[in-house]
């Protein structure tokens, strides 16, 4: 089969599948949603605040879209495995190379053109809800970087999510992973770390530097994606190796 058509019925997979339909949708509905209810109450610095960024507050609700790309990513990813399904996959397509190129596309795809959306309007909607004088243009300094940044930062969080799933082999033992490393991990380990230090390389702090209109730190925007995009090649490498050594 032709690399097109394999794409073809990944995309046939995903939209047929209500589960993925249902989470590939909230990564838009959790990130705007939330981003503009906290932009339309909290809309202004905190008293006596000096670190206050206009562009990573219109992002509030990242956090909540990120749990649902990971969410969509390990299932379409690891619910091949469910009741031998991966089975019928490779008899169809016994490129394995193929297969799993083609899926990792389909999902990162999907993941992008919503994530975009959500960016888009989490930008422009929170910084229209912002109290007067706080709000910036996407003209400004670090705004149309950003709303490019997030769409990016979020496929490339679903690829690193589906690669752990291929790795795992399992919905329950991806998440089991995944959820501890992007909501517990990097706070624990900037706790223990003076001034962020081995923190700021994991791949959420490390990709979130995009979304910084004057990024501070060990990494700046571009080399903060750059670790994000190493860490998901690792995982995606992982996944690969594990799909082409194991049995199906």
């Amino acid at each position: 089969m032709s690399f097109p058509a394999v794409l073809h019925t990944e995309w046939i997979k995903i939209r047929s599948l209500r589960s993925l339909v249902g989470s590939l949708l909230t990564v838009p509905v959790a990130t705007a949603g939330l981003s503009l209810l906290i932009c339309a109450a909290l809309g202004r610095p905190q008293p006596g605040s000096t670190d206050f960024d206009p562009v990573l507050f219109s992002y509030y609700g990242l956090n909540f879209g990120q749990l649902a790309a990971i969410i969509f990513s390990v299932i379409a990813m690891a619910g091949e495995y469910k009741n031998a399904g991966i089975r019928i996959s490779l008899a169809a397509v016994p490129d394995r190379t193929l297969f799993y190129g083609a899926k990792l596309a389909v999902i990162g795809g999907c993941v992008l053109v919503v994530g975009l959306v959500a960016s888009l309007i989490s930008f422009l909607g929170g910084q229209a809800l912002m109290d007067r004088g706080f709000g910036i243009g996407i003209a400004d300094p670090g705004a149309l970087r950003a709303v490019v940044g997030c769409a990016f930062y979020l496929a490339l969080i679903s690829l690193l999510s589906a690669g752990v799933a291929a790795l795992l082999r399992s919905v329950t033992g991806a998440l089991g992973l995944l959820v501890p490393l992007f909501l517990i991990l990097p706070f624990v380990v900037g706790d223990m770390s003076q001034g962020g230090g081995a923190a700021d390389f994991l791949p959420d702090r490390a990709g979130r530097q995009i979304l910084l209109q004057d990024p501070a730190g060990t990494l700046g925007p571009w080399s903060g994606m750059a670790v994000l995009a190493a860490w998901t090649a690792l995982a995606t490498a992982a996944g690969w190796w594990a799909l082409r050594r194991r049995d199906a």
